[in-house]
């Protein structure tokens, strides 16, 4: 799986909103995933602090990604629970999202990731959530 073959992916199964944050996959593989966005106007507000509905949103689409990554497929999972924890405000010219799967049973899925600022690497966010593979 490459990080080319999963971007393709996101662009064709997730929603116009989600794609709208301008996610880049940086990669992928077993049991993990690493996404981007842009700050931007769209996902800043007052001094340029990333808003918390794209930091969870990032982290939801990465941690389905990182899915597929552990699973070595795509297929569909539903989020049943998602947990975000803001540590600081989130600046600077990117958000970088880096989700790994913790454990994989047959019917659910467990994950975590960690969000940091770009460039300077600080970290701002964190996110837990526990996926069903219907």
């Amino acid at each position: 799986m490459t990080p080319d073959a999963a971007q393709a992916w996101l662009e064709k199964n997730f929603a116009p909103w989600v794609l709208a944050l301008s996610p880049r996959v940086t990669g992928i593989g077993p049991g993990g995933a690493v996404l981007e966005i842009p700050v931007t106007d769209a996902v800043a507000r007052v001094g340029g602090i990333v808003c918390g509905q794209a930091l969870a949103t990032l982290a939801d689409t990465a941690m389905v990604l990182a899915c597929a990554g552990e699973l070595g497929e795509f297929v569909p999972v539903a989020t049943t629970n998602l947990e975000t924890r803001f540590l600081t405000a989130a600046r600077g010219q990117a958000v970088r999202c880096e989700a790994r799967v913790i454990r994989a049973g047959r019917a659910l899925i467990f994950a975590e990731a960690r969000l940091s600022s770009l460039p300077e690497d600080k970290p701002v966010a964190a996110a837990s959530a526990t996926f069903f593979r219907p």
